[in-house]
């Protein structure tokens, strides 16, 4: 069996308008300035207390954990209503479905946002059994950390030199490469194409079209769906 491991954010989903929507009503909630939208978007992948702790530069807790609060509160509410749409990138859907009907292969997840974030991504989108397992923000450590993906390996069995891990930021390169295992940085998301390539992205590609040919070469598949 083989193992495919998706980031969400920038790589399956374009979701920098929610994501600015939830960094703005953190800063507000605790009266500081907002960063810049290219300094916010820098931190994508991470789990959101890794990321306002890269952003404010120290270690804050409490007031950390009340910016968390202030995200998560607005996204909600905003989930709650309808008013969130995370837009998948051209080409995810049927890169997903054709991997998925691979009798050789499992998907996963591993993701910054909340488990309650990528479930509703999922029903918003009808991917339900699509991904075999799913790391998120509340059930593993945070990018670069391997947790995600030795998490997932262990829930399917996959062993290291059938796992890769698809994503667009150097984090996701970086948490392959301390997990061993190869990886795919797409040039579509919130890092440069430069800083992926730097990060150690075992292969890089500009559209998902490309994504099936890269892994046939890489695992050696038959271009027949097994």
């Amino acid at each position: 069996m083989y193992l495919i491991v998706f980031d969400c954010d920038g790589t399956l989903a374009d979701s920098q308008d929610n994501i600015m929507i939830g960094f703005t009503a953190a800063y507000r909630s605790v009266d500081l300035p907002l960063p810049s939208r290219d300094e916010i978007l820098e931190t994508v992948g991470l789990t959101l207390h890794v990321a306002f702790e890269k952003l404010l530069g120290r270690k804050d807790p409490e007031l950390i954990d009340r910016m968390v609060k202030g995200y998560q509160q607005v996204v909600w509410e905003m989930r709650s209503k309808g008013r969130d749409y995370d837009p998948l990138y051209e080409g995810a859907i049927e890169a997903l479905r054709e991997l998925a009907d691979r009798e050789d292969v499992l998907l996963g997840i591993a993701t910054g946002k909340h488990s309650r974030g990528m479930k509703h991504l999922i029903s918003l989108h009808e991917l339900e059994g699509v991904f075999t397992t799913m790391q998120t923000a509340d059930v593993a450590p945070s990018k670069p950390n391997p947790g995600m993906i030795f998490q997932a390996m262990s829930e399917t069995g996959v062993d290291l030199e059938n796992t890769i891990m698809i994503g667009d930021t150097t984090f996701d390169m970086q948490m392959a490469r301390n997990a061993g295992v190869k990886s795919v940085g797409v040039t579509w998301g919130y890092h440069s194409a430069e800083d992926v390539k730097s990060a150690g992205a075992t292969y890089v590609i500009n559209h998902f079209k490309e994504l099936i040919p890269v892994l046939s070469e890489h695992f050696k598949w038959n271009k027949e769906i097994a």
